[in-house]
């Protein structure tokens, strides 16, 4: 690429080590790729350093905070010591330090924005999924799911869930010619599973005002692509199958709401999926193959999926094949399984005369990795070996005070913040039996959340929140019943 400082339309990566930019044409950015490497070389920086260019270019991100520092992007930098050496090794990158627009958010709401959807837009693949059930339980869901379709039953939240199954057990004859699929056994393993759901606190997930895709694809006034960062650090430890199915969700949203776009210069979103092997863990067959297929065609529709884990092994093959930009990091390599994941790993790179790729891969410093572009032509580049630059904003996370400060200046201060239970299956069916619904305990009443916090700091009026929501409400009626996992893909997706 020469001296000249890259131009906005080239995703940057680093320098190689005659200290000349290593990047990849922003157009490509829609072919996927993978960050890999042992934990403590360097990842997360890289991803840091990824969503700031997107965000330069003004393409949303999207991307999952597991350690709690990648939030340090909606902070300006302070490079020192050996950061501001490399920085000085690399003058055509311009580095400013500067903060980035960062919009906060978290399923349980206590240190960014609920991030909330509903059973219907779920589906039962995915909701299965979640449960983790057998084949006859799946069968049963899905038999719960088209009476809830056939007699217009909104499932929003599991108290919706929970009502209709209940209601099927007393009127099993609703279910018609599925009847057989919900066995006294199938619908208490339902119920029980959704307990345990409950138990592990991922009711907060599901609800309403439900996550729109136009929120995140929003760019900021000055045309950069804002950066959404969900809080994972507690989700991911605490019940990772929440944490993988919303991000399957979410890709499956984009694909059946965005439309074709063709040839562009530059993707629309780019999503990080960090801890990438929870994706697949334990993922029933036939939501792997959806989920496969997915990758594969939703570049079509301006989306980057970009996978972060220790290994590209963490990853299913058709899914490693479909991967254009690849970043490695260093790997280590103590048994014989090791050594042999590693050769897999060097293989998967198109070689470079200049060095021995499997030894270089054990060699990595922190910051360092082994990368692999795509040329003009979509083919693979030539691996080398680069010092990725650092990000212009800060490397760790942002103080309580600072975080608290950035949700209250959200653009999205107010739309999310307060639940809306509208009438839906638990209220109907409640209804029909004579019975008034139980008052809803209202979460989050022992300890405020940063969002409550921030709209106090600000001075923000209830009767704002309650119009914002109400808007939101309103906003929400039409959408489908029952949306299954990929639109068309799957042939279940109704309109109403």
């Amino acid at each position: 690429m020469g001296d000249q400082m890259p131009d906005s339309l080239q995703l940057v990566i680093g320098a190689d080590l005659k200290g000349q930019p290593i990047a990849q044409a922003m157009r490509l950015a829609n072919r996927h790729g993978l960050i890999a490497g042992a934990t403590g070389t360097g990842k997360t920086v890289t991803l840091q350093r990824m969503a700031e260019a997107f965000s330069d270019a003004g393409v949303a991100v999207f991307a999952a905070d597991i350690k709690g520092d990648l939030c340090g992007l909606g902070a300006a930098g302070n490079p020192q010591g050996k950061i501001a050496e490399r920085i000085a090794g690399m003058p055509w990158l311009n580095h400013k330090p500067q903060a980035y627009p960062v919009t906060l958010w978290d399923v349980h709401g206590q240190s960014g924005h609920p991030l909330r959807t509903t059973l219907s837009e779920m589906g039962p693949l995915l909701l299965g999924s979640l449960l983790e059930l057998t084949d006859s339980q799946q069968s049963a869901l899905y038999a719960a799911f088209k009476v809830a379709d056939r007699e217009g039953l909104l499932l929003l939240d599991l108290k919706d869930l929970k009502a209709l199954l209940n209601h099927l057990k007393d009127n099993p004859e609703l279910l018609g010619d599925d009847a057989a699929l919900m066995t006294t056994g199938s619908s208490q393993a339902l119920l029980r599973r959704l307990a345990t759901l409950e138990q592990q606190g991922a009711e907060a997930l599901f609800g309403e005002p439900a996550l729109q895709l136009e929120d995140i694809l929003q760019p900021t006034a000055d045309g950069r692509g804002r950066i959404h960062l969900l809080d994972a650090s507690r989700l991911v430890h605490e019940a990772p199958k929440v944490y993988a199915t919303f991000l399957l969700w979410l890709l499956a949203e984009l694909f059946e709401q965005l439309p074709e776009r063709g040839d562009a210069d530059k993707p629309l979103l780019a999503l990080f999926f960090d801890e990438a092997h929870l994706l697949f863990n334990g993922t029933p067959q036939a939501l792997r193959d959806r989920l496969e297929q997915v990758v594969r065609l939703i570049r079509s529709k301006g989306v980057g999926v970009y996978f972060v884990t220790q290994s590209p092994g963490d990853l299913p093959d058709d899914v490693l094949a479909q991967l254009g930009l690849r970043i490695q990091h260093g790997l280590r390599a103590f048994t014989a399984k090791e050594q042999k994941s590693l050769r897999a790993v060097a293989e998967g790179f198109r070689p470079n005369p200049s060095f021995d790729t499997l030894s270089v891969l054990t060699e990595l410093g922190i910051g360092e990795a082994l990368v692999g572009t795509l040329q003009e032509k979509g083919t693979p580049e030539m691996v080398q070996r680069v010092l990725v630059a650092p990000p212009q904003s800060r490397i760790g996370p942002l103080t309580g005070a600072e975080r608290a400060t950035l949700i209250a200046g959200s653009p999205l201060q107010g739309r999310y913040d307060k639940p809306i239970d509208r009438e839906s299956a638990y209220e109907v069916l409640m209804g029909r039996k004579g019975l008034a619904p139980e008052p809803e305990v209202e979460q989050g009443k022992q300890e405020p959340s940063f969002t409550e916090q921030a709209g106090e700091f600000l001075g923000t009026a209830a009767g704002k929140v309650l119009k914002s929501a109400m808007q939101q409400a309103a906003n929400q009626i039409g959408r489908q019943l029952v949306r299954g996992l990929m639109g068309s893909l799957l042939g279940s997706k109704k309109r109403r």
